[in-house]
């Protein structure tokens, strides 16, 4: 009875987080049209979650290891709740953004310790495997769901009630969590604090920037300055992670499969997230909320359907073919929405957000895969949660680079640019050793928004 409260616990925060990203895509332009915003303005109500999802991630599994992944995960639960009464309750675009940065925050210590609870209580095997598949497809149930629900709950009743509606779920995971044992890591690593408020302000600081050039321009002195700023983050951070307990160890990312894997997840989710923010924006010029869900379903449930294929291709050619045609398929998507344009007929955006989301399914188990399968047993945890980074990275970076060409240049011109990264991600891909194999039963429970905990051992431990 314990494992399997345990299991609906975790479950039940994974899709807490993952619903509300997608909904809220759809969400955006009632967002604008009642608190009276800008597009840059409905970027940040995006970028706030991910970019401190982004910034805190390998952190929340370091205070996990160290203080307790029950009690972190229910910290997490509280503080994803309290962003999200703010954000129903914002009086303003301030305080929404604010509350969607609590998300964020939120997330990043619930979801890293959900699979670390997991690997304990369930022991290794079949039982684990189950318990890890039925974590999973929560994602795909939370990606299908996402846009579907989205869309009814900002026809019916507002906006508001995405973020309403988070409360009641999160009491329910709160209340199972009792019940799930405590445990904690045997040798945790010390929260790096320094490593920590530098990549906040890395992250924040390029992320003002690009989102601003769409407002103001690229000459704008905002964005010098904030670009400055940004720079001089980014060398302290690399000085500072130098030094013994680093929170990133930057000698993972010098040579090997493991930064091509981060290269092609930021890649990957650059494209894929900066396609939904403009197709939550561009879908609802013709169509009501709920009709936009609908043309965005095909994309979750070609994910969902790719994924398993992935998983056997990945494990009777390596991972290089299905990450470059994942990655291809991606770009051959956004390219043909691209083409189309923003006028284009139902049928033609349907194919091309059915193609999006088949290269996405193609790519995004194996890319996992390649990351932990690239060192040692005992930093597979640390190295999957570098790659998660490397893809919240993108999201963020994709939202606003795609949001900033859109608000210049239009529609094509945002898609051109994601396709044109997402080709980068494509070469980077087929990079990847021929060699390189792992477990089929990894790979295909490997979802698309799986994060492993980033500094768990227990894994390592029990494989031994």
């Amino acid at each position: 009875m314990i494992k399997r409260i345990t299991l609906v616990a975790m479950c039940l925060g994974l899709f807490l987080a993952q619903t509300d990203t997608t909904a809220v895509n759809l969400a955006l332009p009632s967002i604008g049209r009642d608190l009276r915003g800008s597009l840059a303005d409905l970027q940040w109500v995006m970028d706030a979650y991910n970019v401190t999802f982004a910034a805190l991630l390998l952190t929340g599994g370091t205070l996990g290891d160290r203080f307790g992944r029950r009690r972190l995960f229910r910290c997490g639960i509280a503080t994803f709740a309290a962003g999200s009464a703010l954000c129903a309750a914002a009086p303003g675009l301030a305080a929404l953004v604010t509350g969607r940065a609590l998300q964020g925050a939120g997330a990043a210590l619930t979801i890293p310790q959900s699979l670390a609870i997991l690997s304990v209580v369930f022991p290794q095997g079949r039982e684990r495997d189950r318990a890890m598949a039925a974590w999973s497809a929560v994602t795909g149930i939370a990606l299908a769901s996402g846009p579907i629900l989205g869309g009814l709950l900002v026809q019916v009743t507002g906006w508001q009630a995405i973020f309403w509606l988070n409360l009641p779920i999160g009491a329910a995971a709160l209340a199972l969590s009792m019940a799930v044992p405590e445990s904690a890591g045997r040798q945790a690593r010390r929260v790096d604090v320094g490593g920590q408020v530098l990549a906040i302000a890395f992250l924040t600081a390029l992320t003002y920037a690009i989102v601003e050039t769409g407002r103001s321009g690229w000459a704008s002195p905002r964005v010098a300055v904030a670009t400055a700023i940004g720079v001089a983050c980014l060398a302290a951070f690399v000085a500072v992670e130098r030094r013994p307990g680093p929170m990133l160890p930057l000698g993972l990312l010098r040579r090997g499969p493991l930064p091509i894997a981060a290269v092609v997840a930021l890649c990957m989710t650059f494209g894929a997230y900066g396609e939904l923010l403009l197709a939550g924006l561009v879908l609802q010029r013709h169509a009501g909320a709920l009709v936009a869900g609908f043309q965005l379903l095909p994309q979750p449930l070609m994910i969902m359907a790719g994924s398993p294929v992935a998983g056997r291709l990945a494990t009777r050619f390596g991972p290089r073919r299905p990450m470059t045609a994942g990655m291809t398929l991606l770009g051959a998507g956004l390219l043909t929405l691209a083409v189309a344009g923003a006028d284009a007929p139902v049928p033609v955006v349907e194919l091309g957000f059915a193609v999006t989301g088949l290269g996405i399914g193609f790519n995004a188990g194996p890319v996992m895969g390649v990351a932990v399968s690239a060192v040692p047993p005992d930093r597979a945890g640390l190295a999957g949660g570098v790659a998660n980074l490397a893809r919240m990275a993108g999201v963020g970076f994709g939202v606003a680079v795609m949001g900033a060409v859109f608000a210049g240049h239009g529609y094509r011109a945002a898609l051109l640019a994601g396709t044109a990264v997402v080709a980068l991600g494509a070469a980077a891909a087929w990079r990847v050793p021929r060699a390189q194999r792992r477990n089929a039963a990894a790979t295909e429970t490997a979802g698309f928004d799986e994060l492993e905990p980033s500094n768990s051992t227990e894994k390592a431990r029990s494989s031994r």
